[in-house]
């Protein structure tokens, strides 16, 4: 896998780091307050602002995975799952807006009626980035102790 360039690495941790944050709080939130976390992430569909808004995020923590992969652990599965969501971002950039929101409508309420499972995986998954990260960054020896 290519090394990004210097510039560009530490924008991506500091993205990885913020998105493995963001999954913690939205496994508390699913787990704490369903319904808060229902609203919050069908407030990704409700106008095509804030679904364009939506895809440029994804293709920001796309992108940042892949040029953060390197320094994480697993490097290849993050690089993967990186490259995933910057080619389903494009795609949706491709479809109707609208589309996606009925989607949304459809699958996020669904989903959160097993609000428990949710929670759990996103705080899994924002734990295992994190500590990939970590792990990572001991192995490079990188890390501040």
């Amino acid at each position: 896998m290519p090394t990004p360039p210097p510039w560009l690495e530490l924008p991506a941790l500091l993205v990885v780091v913020g998105v493995g944050l963001y999954l913690l709080g939205l496994g508390l939130a699913a787990l704490l307050a369903p319904r808060l976390a229902s609203r919050f992430l069908l407030g990704f569909t409700s106008s095509a602002r804030a679904h364009y808004a939506e895809l440029f995020t994804r293709v920001l923590v796309g992108g940042s995975l892949m040029a953060a992969a390197p320094r994480l652990a697993a490097s290849g599965v993050w690089a993967v799952f990186g490259g995933v969501l910057v080619a389903t971002s494009l795609v949706m950039l491709c479809l109707p807006w609208r589309w996606h929101q009925r989607f949304a409508q459809r699958s996020v309420p669904a989903a959160l009626r097993h609000a428990a499972w949710v929670g759990v995986g996103a705080l899994a998954a924002g734990a295992g980035l994190l500590g990939a990260l970590a792990v990572g960054a001991e192995a490079q020896g990188l890390s501040a102790g």
